[in-house]
């Protein structure tokens, strides 16, 4: 690479051009408006780059100790908002080796020896994102923490589970609540195997064919905390699988963040009230003056659907093109950003709106009542006695119906009416047939059982660290 200042394009690629780059050109085709928080990363490899070299005898120690310090300098000064980037030098790499080289003279052209953009913005680019996967682990983690605390406080709660958004099956709110700790935990699960695959080393493939150079490519790898380098260097360039499942990481944690906005939306409408979202937490109307309105989860719900594009932009992107990289792999980046802000601010928020939310225990309790939400236990029930489940289920529809007829609840059946449907039904309907007797005949494995329930949270509080 030229970094002869006098060439016509002006540019430190410029060597075989005879003009200048175009105005519009350069505003087109830059990328430093955002890839200039990547500039910590870009640092942290070039001095890892940098020792290789002077350890490669491909420059000298004088030379290494120079563009050390130089780096060092530079990223102080981006950290106090010192620094001036500059569109016309097009992204992160060229300003920082740009000014580093205009300060410490032909040392800092000689950074650039052995690595190419192309390997470079990959390095970079995977640095940030094992970072920002360790982020938003640790956000999640707080997130389930919230919901266990919650399931703590209102352990033996009862509510109404749903299918179809009709009422199903009575079951704990406890129960309920950690099923969105799992729901988390599988996005940790998915999140640690991204980060695996991120973390291997690009850095030596230069353009796309490797270089000719004694690089050690194995101990910049080393001294970066990668636990391997690419394999090969076409692929290496080209690729952004990494960066691909990273969003759609990103996609399934902003959708299970949208299934709980719904529940929460709906739970704190009058027609539920099963919840009370804290003040600090809604908005009002700018005409009704009666309204409490849950903006948050409407916008976390909302907001999914940039996290979706950003996946879709993306895979649109990659979509066709020939091995090795390629300009348009400059649009990966900016969709990325985009869509870790939005999942970490949504994680955060949700977290702190769980610790200001109330369950309303009597209305949750109530909504239980209605709906004839035990007849799958009476269908157990007749099971136990060795009736064959398909005709228990017949019989236990057919209560149900002559229980619609006359506006009543299975409960509320006398012995007489039952037995009436099945000679198998004695006194001891009766426990199976309350919700509490529902809840708690629920003893299989994950099941919502009291019992199952308090196994599974305090098996969550000790994996998430929690002090009860």
């Amino acid at each position: 690479m030229s970094v002869d200042s006098t060439n016509p394009a002006g540019k430190m690629w410029g060597g075989r051009f005879s003009e200048a780059t175009a105005a519009s050109v350069e505003a087109f085709s830059a990328s430093i408006q955002y890839d200039a928080r990547l500039y910590h990363h870009d640092i942290m490899g070039s001095k890892a780059h940098a020792r290789m070299l002077a350890r490669q005898g491909l420059i000298t120690e004088a030379e290494r100790d120079a563009i050390l310090q130089g780096l060092t300098e530079i990223e102080a000064e981006i950290d106090r908002g010192e620094f001036v980037f500059r569109p016309e030098l097009e992204d992160i790499h060229m300003n920082i080796e740009k000014v580093l080289t205009e300060r410490i003279g032909p040392a800092g052209a000689k950074l650039h020896t052995a690595r190419s953009r192309n390997d470079q913005v990959n390095l970079d680019f995977r640095l940030y994102l094992r970072d920002e996967a360790d982020a938003l682990d640790a956000l999640l983690c707080e997130t389930q923490r919230a919901f266990a605390r919650l399931a703590r406080k209102y352990l033996g709660v009862v509510m109404p589970g749903y299918t179809h958004l009709q009422r199903a099956q009575p079951v704990l709110l406890s129960h309920h609540l950690l099923a969105y700790v799992e729901m988390f935990g599988r996005d940790r699960d998915r999140l640690a195997g991204c980060r695996q695959r991120i973390n291997i080393m690009p850095l030596g493939a230069a353009a796309m064919a490797g270089t000719g150079l004694p690089i050690d490519r194995e101990s910049v790898a080393a001294e970066l905390g990668f636990t391997a380098i690419t394999a090969n260097s076409m692929d290496t360039t080209g690729d952004r699988d990494f960066a691909l499942e990273m969003l759609f990481c990103l996609n399934l944690i902003q959708l299970h963040l949208s299934r709980l906005s719904e529940e929460l939306v709906l739970w704190s409408s009058k027609e539920f009230e099963f919840v009370q979202i804290g003040d600090r937490y809604c908005t009002g109307s700018s005409i009704m003056p009666q309204k409490k309105n849950p903006d948050i989860p409407e916008l976390i719900r909302g907001k999914t659907g940039r996290v979706t594009g950003a996946l879709m932009a993306l895979l649109m992107t990659v979509k066709g093109l020939p091995l090795t990289y390629n300009r348009d792999l400059q649009e990966d980046k900016e969709q990325v950003f985009d869509a870790l802000d939005t999942v970490k601010a949504s994680l955060a928020i949700t977290a702190e709106l769980l610790d200001h939310t109330a369950f309303n225990v009597e209305r949750l309790r109530a909504a239980t009542s209605g709906g004839f939400m035990t007849a799958t236990d009476l269908a157990d029930y007749l099971v136990r006695r060795n009736m064959p489940f398909r005709e228990a289920h017949g019989v236990v529809g057919r209560v149900v119906a002559f229980c619609q007829e006359r506006n009543c609840e299975l409960v509320d059946l006398t012995l007489a009416e039952l037995q009436s449907f099945s000679a198998l039904i004695e006194t001891d309907v009766y426990g199976v047939l309350s919700v509490e007797g529902s809840v708690n005949s629920r003893v299989s494995a994950g099941g919502t059982g009291r019992a199952r329930v308090e196994e599974a949270l305090s098996r969550v509080e000790q994996l998430l660290g929690m002090t009860i």
